[in-house]
């Protein structure tokens, strides 16, 4: 799809006065805090208002193309013709630009989302709407090394976090655990969102490496991480019990409460090393 040249986004933080309090301690100079900026975005197909969600304004292009595709709106990056990212006093409008069968079909679809953080299921009118993605099939298992170096490697990749401490953030790691793409938002679908459309845009796939989120493992991840293709989801948080079903019919890899000491596998299977050693 055409990389079309973004203009001037709002930032991602903002700077605000606080007054720390210490329990129990005197009064304490106030400070100047990072805060991470929430704005409307309203994603906008030809000239048809889909959806308002809430979320960090950057890399918006990479969030419209992930959230294109994990909601059924286009079946590959390529019928989406262009981006087109419009701030305005309230907000941002994101236009895109459909293949025109592929915009026949979209008109034909309801929905009503409406300052949603990109819950992935909001709007559907019976449970039969629910997106599903296809089985996975066979898949390179991912290493307890690899998770590991990606948990020591994540921090890095989160200036944002490291900023306001308030957004989630999601990471395509490959077989021996380095990061080679992150994305941040307030919300975790929009990060994960993100992620997808940022490396479809950039002509990558998903068959080798995997998924690593800072939230919880929900239903909504499972299914957007399986429409990318990648075999293996890794959370930091727990997952719940739909994820861990839904997982286990798509044949994905879960792996949560990841931390720096281990982690628990609840479907699929680990590889016994690391696939690739490195300093």
């Amino acid at each position: 799809m055409p990389r079309n040249s973004p203009p001037a986004q709002p930032p991602a933080t903002l700077s605000v006065t606080a007054e720390p309090v210490r329990f129990g301690a005197g009064p304490v100079p106030a400070t100047v805090a990072e805060v991470a900026v929430e704005a409307p975005v309203n994603i906008v197909y030809g000239n048809l208002p889909y959806a308002v969600m809430m979320a960090t304004p950057s890399d918006l292009e990479d969030f419209v193309a992930g959230f294109s595709l994990t909601e059924g709106i286009v079946r590959s990056v390529d019928e989406i013709r262009g981006i087109t990212v419009t701030p305005q006093a309230d907000g941002i409008v994101v236009t895109v630009e459909l293949a025109p069968g592929r915009f026949r079909d979209h008109l034909a679809r309801r929905r009503n989302l409406s300052g949603r953080t990109s819950c992935g299921l909001c709007g559907i009118e019976t449970l039969a709407e629910m997106p599903m993605a296809t089985d996975l099939g066979q898949h390179r298992p991912v290493s307890p090394g690899a998770i590991q170096a990606a948990l020591d490697a994540l921090d890095r990749h989160q200036p944002l976090h490291r900023l306001t401490r308030a957004v989630h953030a999601a990471a395509w790691c490959d077989a021996a655990g380095r990061i080679l793409a992150a994305r941040e938002d307030v919300g975790r679908h929009n990060a994960l969102d993100k992620l997808i459309g940022a490396r479809l845009r950039a002509g990558h796939d998903a068959s080798e490496g995997f998924v690593l989120v800072t939230s919880r493992a929900s239903f909504e991840m499972i299914e957007k991480t399986a429409i990318f293709g990648a075999g293996t989801l890794v959370s930091i948080s727990a997952p719940t019990s739909l994820a861990i079903e839904r997982a286990k019919r798509l044949g994905l890899t879960l792996v949560s409460i990841a931390r720096g000491d281990g982690c628990t596998l609840f479907t699929g299977a680990l590889a016994q090393e690391l696939e690739t050693v490195f300093p």
